[in-house]
């Protein structure tokens, strides 16, 4: 039986199913994920589980480490990923400004995009400083607001669409983030103020971010670049050297997003000292 014949057999419900199985399995990231981990995320019984692994693995989709009977994200999965990113060229034009921004902070870069009302991490780069913030990686999904980048994407939204959200999502950001929500409505207005967002290791104690928005041709927030780091790096005599990195970048992004081509900002010795300890 192929691997389709397989997934079909699975019901009408089968590929809403599946398609959850894959993004748990991809958020349990470079670790992978046990069968049993699977079914207690996805609430699938086992049987059913095992049979849309085994029907994902037939289809490349899915791998399985003989060792640890461990399941991890499969080759076609990169393959598919690699033809998406020709069509949502975000994550190509912006990689190196995420390289740039670690190499030259030295602390940790990331690019973030909205999917919904989440906002995904596409990819995290670390600097050079020892002293790392370790709260995001690749893969995480957060409501927006929550965090530097979310909260970055939010503020930079339409205010009455930020308020519907808000408005439509508070009991779900009130039970995930109960440090959060009953400051959110104001970091918001502070965030869209001043153009970027500051999170003064509201989620985590000690972890601090800023992040700034990405637009579209359109003006439509797509995504954002952010950093994060402990929180002596980020302190107010520091900030205006951070915002005016991110500021570049994201401009530089905006404009390989509207086709045009800009050269690329070279990385200062002067730069580069600074982010030594």
């Amino acid at each position: 039986m192929t691997g389709s014949a397989s997934v079909e057999r699975l019901g009408a419900q089968s590929p809403v199913r599946t398609l959850r199985l894959l993004r748990q399995l991809g958020e349990a990231g470079a670790r992978g994920a046990s069968l049993g981990a699977l079914v207690r995320a996805s609430g699938l019984v086992k049987p059913t589980c095992r049979r849309m692994l085994i029907a994902l693995m037939q289809e490349g989709m899915v791998v399985q480490d003989p060792a640890t009977r461990t399941y991890f994200l499969g080759r076609e999965i990169y393959l598919l990923g690699m033809l998406a990113a020709e069509r949502y060229g975000i994550h190509r034009v912006a990689l190196d400004s995420v390289a740039r921004l670690a190499q030259e902070t030295g602390d940790a870069a990331f690019l973030q995009v909205r999917h919904g009302q989440e906002v995904v991490c596409l990819t995290r780069e670390d600097g050079g400083y020892p002293l790392r913030s370790h709260v995001l990686k690749a893969g995480d999904r957060h409501l927006l607001g929550a965090g530097a980048g979310p909260l970055a994407i939010l503020g930079a939204m339409p205010e009455a669409e930020a308020e519907a959200y808000l408005a439509a999502c508070h009991s779900a950001l009130a039970q995930r983030y109960p440090m959060l929500w009953p400051l959110l409505p104001d970091l918001v207005k502070e965030s869209r103020a001043r153009g970027y967002s500051l999170n003064r290791g509201v989620l985590f104690p000690g972890s601090w971010g800023m992040g700034m928005a990405i637009r579209e041709p359109s003006g439509q927030v797509v995504a954002c670049l952010s950093l994060a780091a402990v929180e002596s790096r980020m302190q107010p005599d520091r900030e205006p050297e951070l915002v005016a990195l991110l500021a570049r970048e994201v401009e530089l992004v905006e404009q390989r997003l509207a086709g045009d081509a800009m050269p690329q900002p070279q990385i200062a010795p002067a730069a580069l000292k600074r982010t030594q300890p």
